[in-house]
């Protein structure tokens, strides 16, 4: 057995035989798969080999896409047929909430060049005529996707793996992980079969390895343990039955009437597809419990859990509903089996934190359709430094180390409820909530607060009166809070808003390497002492890798702050960047900060006026005047007795500062700022608002318009980027080129709509030259905005485009970078 290769891959599903496959493709010549079991024993053996392309996601649709298409690609290389039956997937609407959950998904599906067609009911019953159609809207139907043998397409993948160079090793459990400063090295046992049970023997081994990647499945925590770090990846039983063959549906195949498109009865919860002449039906039901939540058991193989058919009762009558034919048909075999989820469902791609040259492919619950895919990024991440998507979204860091077990499991059985649960844009899910929640939390709330969950901390979205009903208020359309938001937009433009915005990622960074660190580590310039910049730290590949305000707070200690979702993801990526550098530049000290600091941003033509009111100083009238407190500073001040650490800067735009105070304080601070606010008419506002109002003045955010597939250029942000220096990337950068460029859009679309940021965007031709990254109401132009990605030829003021919103294309027109004050005149405001 090889003890040394470049990569290896532990777990031998689909995931793993496609990431082994997708290495060697990409050239690395040299690289070994594990598997404990055999291959596909794992949740593979008992998936139902679905292939959806449905996915609001616009990194997930891009791998399944490419699944889709690769899989149809294996039996031409290989020999093998991987048993993929391409009979289209139907997904029918049973209301027209349903039908505008399809129209959005459209067009993001048309910016990864995803082909889909509409259908109306009667075209649906002429088409399949034992579908029961009269209480349905229509459907959204993908002609090129269906379902494939799971076993056979993870067999070819991993023929296609040996024949580039690919070892397969089966029977060896890795044991345990080391790793030695330059290559892992990982203990290995073989497994031997002992009364029906797998079980270690004597015989180990030990493989170097310069790269590890685990695709574990089921036993990712297990691996989580071994490596000393959280996986949220946590099985939930899902269950299928597979019926006796269905007289009326063998007699219409016998008239040659063709193969069912896999059927999707959203609202039911189910889908349903053909099967040796029956059915199997395959249910999303409430109440399916997560499994194995510390770790499979020994004795645990390709084995399932007892069915619950009374749980999956309604779902069961519900397909009788919908295929009335299937009402007399009895049960030929069934599945109960655990398949992995995560909190938000997606699976956890990318780098591991903390740990170096260690990949993780873990929390797949859609792994046949996802494992193509994830192995042709993860192996361009691996190989190249980068995908050529934005990876961001899979990012295992995205869950920090406040994750524990139960927020895991109970987070996976929500996940797994809500496949089929109207996916609103404006969505917010309850389970396991409120967890993280900053000292002013019942304030608000008793204010109307109504919460979204960013890194598990409850953040206000928007305020509504007593009784008010945040759920009934989603839509795909201008929901019930839309005017909330557009009254706490406009509160902020004419008078002053107070925002929480105490979820933001802080960190100190100090030390006498720091100043050539962060010089070598970021784009721009770095501020003066007393002073901030915006700037951008990039990635191997030259694209954004997050964004920073910096704020210098000494010749050589700083304070960032970054966007409050990416925590541990920017913790992770500053520390081992400095552990590179410290041998160059000196000793470099990096402090997560984030839950020692609260932050209100205070903004609008008010807001100097609210602070005069509270501020202690020697002169307030001059405390907070451009000369003692010009814009892009940080100074130090008072309020009552609360010491602030006040930036005058303002996502909204507006003139205003946020106010970062100890957060044992902050309730003493929000008392006292509603309290001087009130004869100002100050207002409480959401992040809903400030993401409009942040949009007027073309303020890219970090996971929309800023990733890990564009550069700051191509963002469009040159003054942030100071070409006179050395950085880490610049040279990619510069030699990547502007292969689109983010602008800003006025919209004229629906009067009941705004777009969401994952619209397409044509040519009035209707050429599609690019898609928006986001959406929303200017209260400053009374009508839609939007920010995106366009070919740079046509991001250009004036340029009319044309937006992709339901079931047309509206007018959109490029406007100028920062629309609403573009001298920023408001903001510099003196007083």
């Amino acid at each position: 057995m090889k003890t040394h290769v470049k990569a290896l891959v532990v777990g031998g599903g689909a995931v793993g035989a496609s990431i082994a496959y997708h290495l060697a493709r990409a050239g690395w010549s040299d690289v070994m798969l594990l598997e404990r079991d055999e291959l596909t024993s794992g949740s593979t053996w008992h998936a139902a080999g679905l292939l959806p392309l449905f996915n609001m996601s616009y990194a997930t649709t891009h791998i399944h896409k490419y699944s889709v298409d690769f899989y149809k690609t294996l039996e031409e290389e290989t020999g093998l047929n991987a048993g993929f039956s391409v009979v289209g997937n139907l997904r029918m609407a049973q209301t027209q909430d349903r039908m505008d959950e399809y129209m959005l998904y459209a067009s993001t599906a048309e910016t990864c060049d995803v082909p889909y067609e509409w259908m109306t009911p009667a075209q649906i019953k002429d088409r399949w005529p034992l579908v029961r159609t009269e209480d349905l809207k229509g459907a959204i139907y993908h002609p090129t996707d269906g379902y494939i043998n799971p076993a056979d397409v993870t067999m070819a993948m991993a023929k296609g793996a040996r024949q580039r160079g690919v070892i397969v090793e089966r029977k060896w459990q890795v044991d345990g992980y080391e790793w030695t400063g330059s290559e892992w090295k990982v203990t290995c046992t073989k497994m031997v079969e002992k009364g029906g049970n797998l079980v270690p023997s004597e015989e180990q081994v030990v493989i170097t390895a310069e790269h590890v990647v685990t695709a574990t499945g089921n036993h990712a925590q297990r691996t989580a343990r071994m490596l000393g770090i959280k996986i949220p990846a946590i099985p939930v039983e899902h269950q299928f039955i597979v019926t006796e063959p269905d007289p009326a549906l063998v007699e219409y195949r016998k008239n040659g009437g063709a193969e069912h498109p896999v059927l999707r009865d959203a609202d039911a919860k189910w889908y349903v597809r053909e099967e040796r002449g029956g059915w199997i039906l395959g249910p999303y039901e409430r109440n399916a419990p997560a499994r194995f939540a510390y770790g499979v058991p020994d004795s645990f193989r390709a084995d399932l859990f007892p069915l619950d058919l009374e749980r999956i009762e309604e779902e069961y009558m519900s397909m009788i509903h919908r295929i009335p034919s299937t009402e007399e048909v009895g049960l030929k075999d069934d599945f109960n089996g655990p398949i992995c989820y995560t909190p938000d469902g997606n699976p956890l791609v990318g780098p591991a934190p903390g740990l170096r040259n260690m990949w993780l492919a873990e929390g797949f619950s859609f792994g046949i359709t996802a494992a193509g895919g994830t192995g042709y990024y993860l192996a361009q991440m691996m190989v190249e430094g980068e995908a050529e998507i934005d990876m961001a979204s899979l990012d295992p860091k995205r869950y920090g180390s406040w994750m524990t077990t139960e927020y895991a499991a109970r987070k996976n059985e929500e996940a797994y409820e809500h496949v089929f649960i109207l996916h609103h844009p404006d969505e917010e899910r309850e389970a396991c909530r409120p967890l993280r929640t900053s000292p002013a939390y019942d304030r608000q709330a008793a204010r109307g607060a109504q919460f979204g969950a960013v890194n598990g901390w409850e953040r206000p979205n928007y305020y509504a009166p007593e009784g008010f009903d945040d759920h009934a208020a989603r839509s795909f359309r201008r929901g019930g809070w839309w005017q909330h938001a557009v009254e706490e937009a406009r509160a902020i433009r004419d008078g002053v808003g107070l925002i929480d915005a105490t979820a933001f990622t802080k960190h100190v960074v100090k030390g006498p390497g720091t100043t050539q660190f962060l010089d070598w580590f970021t784009c721009n310039k770095l501020p003066k002492v007393g002073r901030i910049n915006l700037t951008y730290a990039l990635t191997d590949v030259g694209t954004t890798r997050t964004e920073y305000t910096i704020v210098r707070l000494g010749e050589d200690e700083y304070y960032l702050v970054s966007a409050g979702a990416w925590t541990a993801y920017d913790a992770d990526c500053l520390r081992k960047a400095a552990a590179d550098k410290a041998g160059e530049f000196g000793y470099i000290e990096i402090q997560d900060v984030t839950t020692q600091w609260g932050v209100f941003a205070i903004a609008g033509p008010k807001s100097r006026d609210v602070l005069k009111e509270v501020i202690k100083d020697a002169n307030p009238d001059t405390a907070l005047s451009n000369k003692r407190f010009p814009w892009l500073s940080a100074r130090q001040i008072e309020l009552g007795m609360c010491p602030v650490n006040a930036i005058r800067v303002a996502y909204t735009g507006e003139l205003g500062w946020e106010l970062h105070h100890p957060i044992e304080m902050q309730n003493y601070l929000f008392d006292l700022l509603e309290q001087a606010g009130e004869k100002h008419g100050m207002k409480l506002v959401g992040a809903r608002a400030q993401n409009w109002l942040r949009q007027e003045k073309s303020y890219r955010a970090f996971g929309t318009e800023l990733g890990r597939d564009a550069t700051p250029l191509e963002a469009d942000l040159p003054r942030f980027v100071d070409l006179s220096k050395d950085f880490h990337g610049k040279a990619a950068m510069e030699a990547t080129g502007i292969r689109a460029k983010c602008c800003t859009l006025l919209i004229d679309g629906p009067e009941d709509a705004d777009p969401w940021g994952r619209e397409a965007l044509y040519l009035e031709d209707g050429t599609r030259i690019g898609r928006l990254t986001s959406g929303g109401y200017s209260v400053a132009f009374e009508k839609s905005i939007g920010m995106g990605y366009v070919r740079p030829d046509l991001a250009v003021e004036g340029q009319k485009l044309k937006v992709r919103m339901f079931d047309r294309l509206w007018d959109a027109t490029v406007t100028c970078d920062s629309p609403y004050d573009p001298k920023n005149e408001t903001i510099r405001k003196d007083g």
